[in-house]
């Protein structure tokens, strides 16, 4: 009977352990199977390194209108530009996919393979200066007396409206950028000048910060006081003073930590790279420089470019890709002269854009198979 008993009990005691080894298998399968996914999700995203490549068919849907119910109409006038070469480096219209804007052509365009294949009009008046495509397809700009982020769709996700009538209580916006999908960085220059973060989602102010000005105050000055500012990757503030000629470096408790002297400097950007890709308006010169203030490159729109290839109005801002090179952008004159150049690192032109029968003069432009996250400070370096 004792025997029976101790029988019995061993044969429970295998049936537990099988299954206790049955579940612990069944446990590490599962376990590998979501490892083998997460792997793949992981290499979908190193594989897709180009989102607004991806959400270029969001803007040639069927749901997409020719006009939508916000934009107002703003007269494309198409130029034959008879100074142009007839035999310009790179491929046109077709050398890269973009984003492009110009301050003197109310029209935004949206170039895929050599052609516009989405505009978006804002009405008369000026003016565009800067822009960016978000991963999800989303278009956030600035256009002096607002800002806006729109659909594809062209429906408007957010508005921010500014104080344009002039005074001393007037106010502009020439600069944003993208935090993420949910917040936008602005300057608002105006007396004082504030650098602003809001959350559009909920519409609380983030950040609102004054910034210093010339003195005495003078509203006439407000227009220049700023053009490109930039959150860097590490949450610091590149802030470009046109009107008092230098690049000062913020933390986030707005501490200064670096500054650079520069005759009318419209842009910076931090690059991966950690050096500052500085664009001097009134030298025709763009210079990147490491954190001790050193050149460590340099191009003269004036002297390092071909007579042939010559802008006719100064380079605004300049856009850094990854392979090295740079693209400067420049508004012409009456539609004449280069809008965009691409040169190399060793200063060759391998691209000259001059169609103004298609698109208008250039100040702002995103390179959009370039990789990189827009929203991400740092990723996109234009």
């Amino acid at each position: 009977m004792v025997n029976r008993n101790k029988f019995k009990i061993m044969k429970i005691i295998k049936v537990r352990l099988l299954i206790i080894l049955f579940l612990t298998v069944s446990s590490n399968l599962l376990s590998a199977q979501n490892s083998v996914k997460n792997s793949d999700r992981s290499k979908d995203k190193v594989s897709h390194p180009t989102p607004c490549l991806d959400v270029l068919h969001l803007f040639t849907a069927p749901n997409v209108p020719v006009m939508g119910p916000d934009e107002e109409v703003a007269p494309f006038i198409s130029r034959m530009d008879s100074t142009a070469s007839a035999n310009l480096p790179g491929n046109g219209l077709s050398q890269h996919p973009m984003l492009y804007v110009g301050e003197n052509c109310n029209k935004m365009f949206l170039i895929k393979d050599g052609k516009a294949i989405w505009t978006y009009s804002t009405g008369t008046g000026p003016e565009y200066d800067d822009v960016w495509m978000l991963s999800n397809g989303n278009i956030l700009f600035t256009r002096m007396k607002y800002i806006e982020e729109i659909s594809p769709e062209k429906k408007i996700i957010w508005h921010y409206k500014f104080n344009i009538p002039q005074g001393p209580d007037h106010t502009e916006v020439h600069t944003c950028q993208p935090i993420g999908l949910d917040k936008v960085m602005f300057v608002v220059n105006g007396l004082p000048p504030k650098l602003m973060i809001i959350n559009i989602k909920t519409g609380a102010i983030e950040v609102k910060h004054e910034l210093p000005y010339m003195q005495p105050a003078d509203p006439n000055g407000i227009h220049g006081q700023f053009r490109r500012t930039r959150v860097t990757a590490t949450g610091t503030y590149l802030v470009s003073f046109l009107t008092m000629n230098c690049v000062v470096e913020y933390d986030k408790d707005f501490k200064e930590i670096w500054r650079y002297n520069i005759m009318s400097p419209w842009a910076a950007i931090r690059l991966k790279n950690g050096n500052t890709l500085i664009t001097d308006e009134r030298e025709y010169l763009t210079r990147e420089v490491n954190t001790r203030g050193e050149t460590v490159w340099e191009f003269n729109c004036k002297t390092d470019l071909p007579a042939e290839f010559q802008f006719t109005s100064a380079p605004q801002s300049c856009t850094r890709l990854a392979n090295g090179n740079t693209i400067f952008t420049s508004r012409g004159k009456q539609g004449h002269g280069p809008q965009l150049i691409e040169v190399t690192r060793n200063k060759k032109v391998v691209w000259v854009l001059q169609d103004w029968k298609s698109i208008g003069d250039a100040t702002a432009v995103q390179i959009l198979d370039d990789p990189g996250i827009p929203e991400n400070p740092g990723e996109s370096e234009h």
